[in-house]
């Protein structure tokens, strides 16, 4: 046994590998990535030949992962928030099938949108698709829950989902590793064909086991020792806590709770519990990281009775992370702010790099379209490209999901739109752009769609692309004419270039896919510094 200093993310993946893992799948995305990348360059790792490439999307990334787990070795499957949209037929799918080698699901969610489009708490898809669940409230609670978690998804026939927030996965905490387990052997499930074939009439025996198996799940959670009971003699307020508000709500008692405290960090709720805050309090303060899930559900089996006070009152703001200090306010502290944020720094926005290839298509594109008086609409995606909206360019007039730059476009061009512009970049369009191209080569929609490609996944720190050199290949197999698949390196010697292509290819009445491709100025500049080490 070992203490080591690690952020949320490096306890998680030191966890797996010492539980035995075997493969880890994933799809880069702030703030899950970490756990992957220190997979992939742990030693250990690499000796034991523990899968660890990036997938092209987190719905590739489950499947694969729920095959490992099908051939009954321990697998790992990590994402951000979003990324469980993306994947979530085969996560509802995999409620119903069960598992063999033990499987954890990380979601990395993302409260006050540091670095996402949405802030949604994916303990609704736990609670939709009837999964246990686990919210460590530190960095050991994280490692723990990963170290047994497998195990406890063997025994349970289940995988787990196991949600963290952007606090706990990018913190650091002292933490106490375990001894190595060696990894399961290879087997295949004995009763694979009646649980993996999800043909209607199996399926629904499936779903009622899946029921049935619910009374199990919380009996679990129940006895587990990751829900705790801190009992205390003012009983005028109960607290419930869950994950990393547990750490909120302690800064605010620094000498122990003058409160009863429940904390949940293992999901179905513990209804005993509940009922003992319950009975023992006259009210109730619920502490949660996210949507007021807990609330909700408190309200809904406790009835009529008994003050409920959290998000949904307005105790605590209903959007953004909590903090100390708005932990401190709903228990009615008086809070200092000591250190006012002077306002030039506040709300400062990120900028493209300068030497980055997006600038340069951003500059020729705005020049040709402005000679289209004002018609022409940028539909774009997710990743550097979209700080085209920002100044000085304001280039971009959409930005949704992963993929929706080609869709939407092809709606706006089905409307008559025109010119329908779309901007996407090379990992996005492997992602989750090639099936709207299809869309778009299967009605030759006019539409021009730019596929800025700097061979690299830079928006969350330079991981692989798994469109790398295949990007004129993947456009022609799905069926845009060769011709009008162009590609230029975008420098301002090439400006002319530029401006004379996309002219072109926005007058074409068809698809046309324009391929501006230089490499990641953050990229080359890191292969530089290791090349002279």
């Amino acid at each position: 046994m070992e203490k080591h200093l690690f952020l949320g993310d490096e306890a998680i993946a030191q966890a797996a590998i010492d539980a035995g893992l075997s493969g880890v799948y994933a799809y880069p995305g702030t703030p899950s990535t970490e756990i992957t990348e220190y997979i992939q360059t742990s030693s250990v790792a690499k000796e034991r030949g523990i899968h660890s490439r990036w997938s092209t999307n987190e719905k590739t990334a489950m499947e694969a992962a729920l095959g490992m787990s099908y051939a009954g070795k321990r697998t790992l499957c990590c994402m951000k928030h979003v990324g469980l949209n993306v994947a979530a037929d085969c996560f509802m799918n995999v409620a119903m099938s069960g598992i063999n080698g033990g499987m954890i699901i990380i979601t990395a969610d993302d409260p006050s949108m540091h670095s996402s489009q949405n802030e949604q708490d994916n303990r609704v898809y736990g609670n939709f698709a009837m999964l246990p669940m686990l919210e460590p409230s530190n960095q050991q609670e994280a490692y723990d829950m990963v170290y047994d978690g497998f195990e406890l998804s063997e025994r349970l026939g289940y995988p787990i989902l196991l949600r963290i927030t952007t606090r706990m996965a990018h913190s650091r905490a002292g933490v106490v590793t375990r001894p190595q387990k060696q990894e399961n052997p290879l087997h295949t499930p004995e009763d694979g064909r009646q649980r993996f074939i999800l043909l209607p009439a199996l399926a629904r025996k499936r779903f009622k086991a899946l029921i049935e198996a619910q009374d199990t799940f919380t009996e679990v959670s129940e006895t587990s020792g990751y829900n705790q009971y801190f009992d205390a003699p003012d009983k005028s307020l109960g607290i419930i806590t869950t994950g990393i508000a547990f750490n909120y709500l302690s800064e605010n008692y620094p000498d122990g709770f003058t409160h009863p405290v429940l904390k949940i960090t293992q999901y179905p709720l513990p209804r005993k519990l509940l009922e003992r805050i319950t009975g023992a309090c006259k009210e109730i303060l619920i502490l949660e990281e996210g949507f007021p899930i807990v609330e909700k559900q408190l309200k809904g089996f406790l009835g009529k009775g008994l003050t409920v006070r959290g998000r949904l009152d307005g105790t605590l703001q209903r959007d953004g992370e909590l903090n100390p200090d708005a932990v401190g306010k709903a228990l009615g502290r008086e809070v200092k702010s000591y250190y006012p944020v002077p306002e030039i720094v506040e709300q400062r926005p990120p900028a493209l790099c300068r030497g980055c290839g997006h600038r340069d298509v951003y500059e020729a594109l705005n020049e040709v379209l402005s000679e289209y008086n004002g018609t022409a609409k940028v539909f774009s995606d997710i990743g550097c490209y979209t700080l085209g909206a920002l100044p000085p360019f304001r280039a971009i007039d959409s930005c949704i999901d992963m993929g929706a730059s080609i869709t939407m476009a092809k709606g706006a061009a089905d409307a008559g739109l025109f010119p329908a512009i779309s901007v996407i970049g090379d990992s996005t369009f492997t992602h989750s752009g090639m099936t709207g191209l299809l869309d778009c080569v299967n009605e030759s929609t006019h539409i021009t769609i730019i596929i800025s490609d700097n061979e690299t996944t830079a928006m969350t720190g330079g991981q692989d692309s798994a469109g790398t050199g295949r990007l004129e290949a993947i456009c022609a197999g799905i069926g845009v004419e060769p011709e009008h698949i162009r590609t230029v390196i975008p420098l301002k010697k090439n400006y002319e270039e530029m401006k004379s292509i996309i002219r072109e290819e926005i007058e074409y009445r068809g698809v046309s896919v324009i391929i501006p491709r230089r490499e990641c100025i953050q990229a080359f500049a890191g292969k530089r510094k290791t090349a002279q080490k």
